[in-house]
């Protein structure tokens, strides 16, 4: 029963922290957006994630067996 309601409480404690980080955004008009992230970054470092990404889409659910 203790192990329910500790888990329970991280659960609170991250939507609770979640929302008030979405207050913060929404009252200083800071707008979150991808590909923010993408344009301060290395051409090595955009390369990699372009493969990376790539790799993923075609491998998706072909798990040898």
């Amino acid at each position: 029963m203790t192990m329910w309601i500790w888990a329970g409480g991280c659960i609170l404690f991250l939507l609770a922290m979640g929302y008030l980080a979405d207050r913060i955004a929404v009252r200083r008009n800071i707008e979150f957006s991808p590909e923010d992230g993408i344009k301060n970054a290395t051409d090595a470092e955009q390369i990699y994630v372009e493969n990376y990404l790539n790799e993923t889409k075609n491998t998706n659910n072909n798990i040898p067996l």
